[in-house]
């Protein structure tokens, strides 16, 4: 940074990332933000948010549309914000206009993001802000893990990160005193930005949830990170000498756990959930017997999903592991609430190619307890563990007392021997995709993805159907 003459500059820098709609733990961030602007007074306090602050796993969040997260974000002062995956992926254009165009009262600052249709960005979106606090200008850059393939279905062109940071820290460089990178890229990244572009100061980032407790100094860059779920904020304090225009940075991580929440952002809370209760209400079936959802076996729910994503996606073959449903149904009323409850996840449908041989390994794999008990962390899950596979358009014959991956003893594709060395149109979700779980699924082709709609959309759908609830309780895996 260039000499600068002032008196003493001291600017405390906050910052969260990847919070996930734990929303208590939002309104203890903005408790210690409060704190930090009652004591070193507003203009010396600058708040930023790395993306993923949304999660409709919550049921505030999932009611709202995310306005609740906006709500919270605003009520703090966060001065700027950046798009996590959560944000972009899980929301359609329309609701992020209402939620950033509409209530939302900071900057949102992505520069590798743009609408496919003109290749502009939105009103709401910035490739870059300039923020003053205590007589220091602060250039903030923003941006966020460029699942390509996955913008592109919801009219998003997402464009190399690291290009759009060398192009807008390039820009700002001479306007600015600190330069910041809001990076929803995760570490890897992070590390190779500080190590190959020239100009930043800080890299504040997340995605990959992880926590940083000494940053780590690469060249002249700061690389920071909070870990995951707002069980820390982030502070960097920023100093400049007064005689010299030296800065100093110091860095450091505030776990919140002892924090109370603050008021004002319990209530937007309460609030929140007591609106969500009304809005989720909608009964979407009456069911005349409970729908049971089993993890480690075949079960009525969990065939009815996979009966679902065959229809879905045109496919032969229905296939989903049974951790996704957290729980089954019970008779009578089935509203959005309820399904919401069960499969919470923001997993979409997918259709692919996949082999016989696939196939057949994968459904071994599922009979084995190591991967029925198998824990997921990450990529939309938000169960526990795998569970075994629910299929449709599948007749599974096996004989526990086998050897494992030999008890398979039939197997038929409506009505036909599976054949290994054939290609099958396969309708699952795009988890699989990433390698997670039953790893072999990765290894289809022609993968189509079905954007914004989520597996519980598959679910609704089904249950309209009592031709397809009743064929639900028909065994598809049978035992010797």
């Amino acid at each position: 940074m260039k000499d600068m003459a002032m008196d003493g500059a001291h600017v405390v820098l906050l910052h969260s990332n990847d919070i996930h709609s734990r929303l208590e733990q939002a309104a203890k961030m903005a408790a210690y933000i409060d704190e930090a602007r009652q004591t070193y007074g507003n203009d010396h306090v600058l708040t930023l948010d790395i993306g993923d602050h949304m999660d409709r796993m919550r049921v505030e969040t999932e009611a709202s549309d995310g306005m609740v997260n906006i709500e919270l974000l605003n009520a703090a002062g966060y001065d700027a914000v950046t798009l996590g995956n959560n944000e972009g992926l899980t929301f359609t254009p329309e609701q992020l206009d209402a939620a950033f165009g509409e209530r939302a009262k900071f900057p949102v600052v992505c520069a590798n993001l743009c609408r496919t249709a003109d290749g502009t960005r939105p009103s709401w979106m910035l490739p870059y802000t300039i923020v003053e606090k205590a007589g220091l200008r602060f250039g903030i850059v923003g941006v966020t893990a460029a699942f390509a393939e996955f913008y592109t279905l919801l009219g998003w062109e997402a464009t190399d990160p690291l290009e759009a940071v060398a192009e807008q820290t390039s820009r700002i460089r001479q306007q600015a005193d600190i330069v910041i990178v809001m990076s929803h890229l995760g570490l890897r990244l992070d590390r190779q930005m500080a190590e190959s572009i020239p100009g930043i100061d800080l890299v504040l980032g997340g995605h990959t949830h992880h926590l940083l407790e000494e940053p780590e100094i690469i060249g002249d860059t700061y690389v920071c990170a909070t870990g995951k779920f707002g069980e820390y904020v982030g502070r960097v304090d920023i100093r400049v000498n007064a005689g010299t225009g030296r800065r100093s940075i110091q860095v450091e991580v505030i776990p919140l756990a002892a924090y109370a929440e603050e008021l004002q952002a319990s209530v937007i809370i309460e609030e929140s959930l007591a609106a969500s209760r009304h809005r989720l209400g909608r009964v979407i079936a009456v069911l005349d017997e409970p729908l049971p959802a089993r993890i480690e076996q075949d079960s009525p729910l969990g065939n009815l999903l996979a009966a679902g994503l065959r229809r879905w996606t045109g496919s032969e073959i229905g296939l989903v592991n049974a951790g996704q449903l957290l729980g089954g149904l019970a008779s009578g009323e089935v509203t959005a609430g309820d399904l919401h409850a069960l499969c919470p996840s923001p997993i979409n449908p997918c259709r692919m190619q996949l082999s016989g041989s696939d196939i057949r390994r994968s459904l071994e794999e599922s009979l084995l307890r190591e991967f029925i008990d198998k824990p997921i962390r990450g990529f939309g899950f938000r169960g526990s563990v795998l569970g075994t596979l629910a299929v449709d358009g599948l007749e599974i014959r096996y004989d526990p007392e086998l050897p494992p991956y030999a008890r398979i003893v039939s197997l038929t594709v409506n009505g036909l021997e599976l054949r290994d060395d054939r290609s099958y149109s396969v309708g699952t979700i795009d988890m699989f995709t990433f390698g997670v779980g039953y790893e072999r699924i990765k290894n289809g082709t022609a993968f189509t993805y079905y954007l914004p709609e989520f597996i519980r959309n598959v679910l609704e759908r089904e249950l309209c159907s009592s031709k397809a609830v009743a064929d639900s309780f028909r065994p598809r895996w049978t035992s010797d």
